[in-house]
């Protein structure tokens, strides 16, 4: 973690901050220079506060000495059992020490989601694309704009690639992230919100200032983590709730924050009661809200379609560059939260739509000389399967081709997920290859299994179904069985560049694989 502040232990754990983290005792005669920030004692530098924090493997309290050594001068726990043996340094006992992680990072950086206008997307799909679409938007129209994503990053300057397979990080990442921007000279910063992050469990987002909360829908994803469904739906409500306490400052000419959500998902009125402010929507299904898609076209490089505003009577014509039908729902919403930030009318923004980029892994088409159709997409979930099929197989079986999927499910995740994937899959697919994803602690074939319990009778293994692990071979495999006019969809791994395993993480990026598989055949 790049270290980039100093400042005294007193000046940012002050009462207000102790109150949040919910302070229970301190141990320590110093008031040490603080230099960063850090939950991992192997990351520790000197002068560094370490966050002890416990763990579903091993407990961070067990590392204290080891950060000592490192160099920490200060140390946030919740282990009633830890001692300090040295008054030089100072103990910060707390009630939930990743719950108090988030305002401790915050006033450390002086709170710099308050020096910005800070946008939040949220939802099972579309959010990296969505988050993009808005800093894509806000640059065009001359505001200099942060934003990070599962994705990438920008800080003001160059986009750069998320390393992590981590769509929200841990606060003092955020915090500093959110600094880096304000430093930088950003107004605006969009955030990709997960419900990891807005969950209370590890209150990443829990000190983020949001002006803006988009909402692109809600289905099942993450129930290893959050339980029920609902309790995943209200974790992620908390951006909406954040929303409705923003304050804006005082020199800022911003005053009425606002919420942005899908008017067909069944979650919007839920999301828009808890908000005291407006919550403006879009239908992407053709229904009610404050703007309407009535008709779309589609084709492997992108859509046409026409939107309906209501409140003005007014059709527009968009046309973007984005493949996948999906997509315009994505458009409706960044354009409404632009629309909303900049007080623009729709009209204003929407000839800014044709310029608007694909994210890397979303829906990119590859073109290599092959005979048929190559697509790499990060779909990984029932819902988002339910959303990227059928479009696909209506067009490809129009003109006569076949829909081969590639594809796996995450080790150590949702395993509910896995037999529909599967179920979803053989309905539109004419070829399903079963591969890894992310296997993790888990053994690969036994979910390759489980995915494939789900599958159709008519999909018979060694014909048209096929589990093979080893993902560059699977790849080779499906390209192999292809033919002109056919598509090939390679799901679940889109922009991420490794595939975890149990002890070791292999380096991997799928579309540059695609590539080279193409190359070597044709």
């Amino acid at each position: 973690m790049m270290q980039h502040r100093t400042r005294i232990l007193s000046e940012f754990f002050t009462a207000e901050t102790a109150e949040k983290a919910v302070f229970i005792s301190r141990d320590g005669t110093g008031d040490p220079l603080i230099t960063g920030l850090e939950y991992d004692s192997r990351n520790v530098k000197q002068g560094n506060l370490f966050f002890a924090l416990p763990g579903l493997h091993t407990d961070g309290s067990l590392y204290i000495n080891d950060a000592i050594k490192n160099g920490a001068l200060a140390i946030v726990h919740e282990n009633d059992s830890v001692v300090n043996n040295n008054s030089d340094i100072v103990f910060i006992k707390v009630k939930n020490a990743r719950f108090a992680m988030s305002p401790i990072c915050a006033s450390f950086y002086n709170f710099p989601s308050r020096q910005l206008l800070v946008t939040g997307v949220t939802g099972t799909e579309g959010k990296s694309t969505t988050v993009y679409l808005i800093w894509q938007l806000l640059t065009m129209l001359g505001k200099k704009t942060g934003f990070f994503s599962t994705v990438q990053h920008c800080l003001g300057g160059d986009v750069q690639w998320n390393s992590e397979h981590q769509t929200t990080p841990e606060a003092p990442v955020v915090q500093r992230l959110l600094s880096q921007m304000a430093d930088n000279g950003c107004e605006y910063a969009v955030l990709e919100a997960s419900s990891h992050g807005l969950s209370a469990k590890t209150n990443r987002l829990g000190d983020v200032d949001f002006c803006c909360g988009v909402l692109t829908n809600i289905t099942h994803e993450h129930l290893e983590f959050h339980g029920t469904w609902e309790q995943y739906r209200d974790d992620k409500a908390n951006l909406f709730r954040a929303v409705s306490n923003y304050l804006p400052p005082a020199d800022s000419s911003f005053s009425q924050p606002f919420g942005v959500a899908n008017a067909d998902d069944k979650s919007s009125r839920y999301f828009s009661k808890l908000l005291q402010h407006k919550t403006f929507t879009f239908s992407p299904g053709g229904r009610d809200g404050d703007i309407i898609l009535e008709a779309i076209e589609s084709c492997a490089w992108g859509n046409w379609y026409s939107v309906f505003i209501p409140e003005l009577n007014e059709h527009i014509e968009l046309r973007d560059k984005l493949p996948g039908s999906f997509n315009s729902a994505n458009v409706l919403a960044a354009l409404l939260a632009v629309s909303g930030l900049l007080t623009l009318p729709l009209r204003d923004i929407a000839p800014l739509v044709k310029r608007l980029k694909p994210v890397k892994g979303r829906m990119n088409s590859i073109e290599k000389g092959q005979p048929f159709e190559v697509v790499v997409d990060y779909a990984h979930t029932p819902s988002s399967f339910q959303t990227i099929f059928p479009p696909l197989h209506f067009r490809i079986k129009k003109a006569g081709g076949r829909v081969i999927s590639l594809f796996g499910s995450a080790g150590e995740r949702d395993t509910q997920k896995r037999a529909e994937q599967g179920k979803i899959a053989s309905k539109y697919s004419d070829i399903i290859v079963l591969t890894d994803e992310d296997p993790r602690g888990e053994e690969p074939m036994s979910i390759l299994e489980e995915i494939a319990a789900g599958v159709r009778k008519n999909f018979i293994h060694g014909e048209n179904l096929f589990l093979i692990p080893d993902r560059p071979l699977a790849i080779r495999k499906a390209f192999s069985l292809a033919q002109k006019g056919d598509i090939v969809i390679l799901l679940g791994k889109g922009h991420e560049n490794s595939i975890i395993y149990a002890n070791h993480s292999m380096p991997y990026d799928e579309i540059s694989e695609a590539k080279k598989v193409l190359k070597e055949l044709f």
